[in-house]
């Protein structure tokens, strides 16, 4: 599962994960990390990624440790999103379906409508 990407290309995710970028973590732990999206498109928009290096939503597998991560993913962006748009009546959730996908590091997005007209 876990894939690698090359030197020349560093996955800017895997260092955030890292913490070797000034990303501000909004939680870290030993399977995920969440941050801000640098370009919200809601009220509060949030990125949940593990830790490994897992490339897209396709590279996860029906077994008990794949279920169990995107679960956790999923618990770390709802607790967020209560703490911290608590008076949001409406959260959506999703992953990027490739090619869709702007970074190969499996991210959930969470977001707090209003979405944020562009």
């Amino acid at each position: 599962m876990a894939g690698a990407t090359s030197p020349s290309q560093p996955c800017i995710f895997c260092q955030i994960a890292r913490g070797s970028t000034s990303t501000p973590l909004l939680h870290a732990d030993d399977k995920v990390v969440a941050f801000q999206d640098i370009k919200p498109s809601a009220f509060r928009h949030y990125l949940v990624i593990p830790v490994e290096h897992i490339p897209t939503v396709r590279d996860l597998q029906r077994r008990n440790e794949d279920y169990a991560l995107v679960s956790h993913m999923l618990n770390v962006g709802q607790t967020l999103l209560r703490r911290d748009a608590p008076q949001s009546n409406q959260y959506r959730f999703g992953f990027h379906q490739p090619p869709l996908n702007s970074v190969h590091h499996l991210h959930l997005h969470c977001l707090a409508l209003p979405f944020i007209p562009r």
